[in-house]
């Protein structure tokens, strides 16, 4: 089985302007950033009280989307495998 079509990935990341550098280093472009937090987020998520926010980056053939994001609330408990955006030339982890 191969994959036919991908829409939208979705990562969590601690530094969204490093993420975001990164990825439009790759080629992708920024579509946008906004804060999500409210009742309508964590009825989505099943996070109450989140405060979040997001990129859309769009891949270069303009099928895909790539979506960062950044928890601001409620804060980190654990993560067992950051990845680190350090020089933009490579992902360590």
């Amino acid at each position: 089985m191969t994959v036919k079509r991908m829409d939208n990935v979705s990562i969590v990341v601690q530094d969204l302007d490093a993420a975001i550098a990164f990825f439009t280093e790759l080629g992708l472009t920024l579509e946008g950033r906004m804060p999500i937090e409210g009742e309508w987020a964590g009825r989505v998520t099943g996070v109450h009280g989140q405060r979040v926010e997001i990129a859309m980056l769009r891949t270069p053939d303009g099928h895909s989307r790539l979506e960062l994001s950044r928890f601001d609330a409620p804060a980190v408990v654990s993560d067992c495998n950051p990845l680190v955006f350090s020089d933009h030339s490579e992902v360590e982890g």
